[in-house]
């Protein structure tokens, strides 16, 4: 971005709130005046089916906005909640769309944010409906880390990610006894592990073979060295 960009989006005003684990931040059916961006942590976009059950469609963690939509849109189909303890910045509609007219290329930012958001979509259509479970798991996996390596928030081999064995599930369409034996047969590979929060990549090479995962849907211009 050009100097100016960087300038207007400095003086956006915002308001900072922090969330516990679950609680929403966006619910099903609001109309939002405010954009959310994560500052720290790391949260899940989720339908919410009228059993109570969730449907995770996305995650999302530092520097992203996962309700972008919400600028476009006048009410909200799905619901966000913190994924384990999270903060959140809420800039106003108004005031983006200020800077949008002040900046226009701060604009196409945006467009291209929820561009990428509907990439991410269509491959958990994929990931979901057309392969085994094993391989679901492990592609998930591997966008989350390949992704928390290029913002900057996953360590060398390591990622915190504050998932329960259910929302893995309910993100991976499994139950959780499913879930359970496919997280036990992952570890049985060596090349990856995930135990108490926390994503361990042992072997990154084999397992995105294992997981068919080839990053270009997800349109990063900074590629995380590995």
């Amino acid at each position: 971005m050009a100097a100016e960009d960087i300038e207007q989006i400095s003086r956006l005003s915002f308001v900072v709130k922090q969330f516990e684990g679950n609680e929403d931040l966006i619910r099903q059916g609001d109309s939002p005046h405010a954009a959310a961006l994560v500052l720290s942590g790391m949260v899940g976009r989720y339908h919410l089916l009228a059993n109570g059950r969730r449907q995770y469609l996305s995650f999302h963690i530092v520097g992203d906005m996962p309700d972008a939509q919400g600028l476009f849109i006048e009410q909200m189909d799905h619901a966000v909640c913190a994924v384990g303890r999270a903060v959140i910045a809420f800039i106003p509609h108004a005031d983006i769309i200020k800077a949008f007219e002040a900046r226009p290329p701060l604009g196409f930012a945006i467009w291209r944010e929820t561009l990428i958001d509907a990439a991410i979509f269509r491959e958990a259509i994929t990931n979901n409906s057309a392969r085994p479970v094993l391989v679901r798991m492990t592609h998930l996996f591997c966008e989350l880390f390949y992704r928390g390596r290029a913002s900057g928030v996953a360590q060398q081999d390591r990622l915190e990610l504050p998932l329960s064995l259910l929302q893995l599930g309910e993100a991976l369409g499994m139950a959780i006894a499913t879930t359970n034996r496919t997280l036990q047969r992952l570890r049985a590979t060596g090349n990856a592990d995930f135990r108490d929060g926390v994503l361990t990549v042992k072997n990154w090479e084999k397992l995105i073979r294992i997981g068919e995962f080839d990053p270009r849907y997800l349109h990063l211009k900074k590629v995380p060295a590995l």
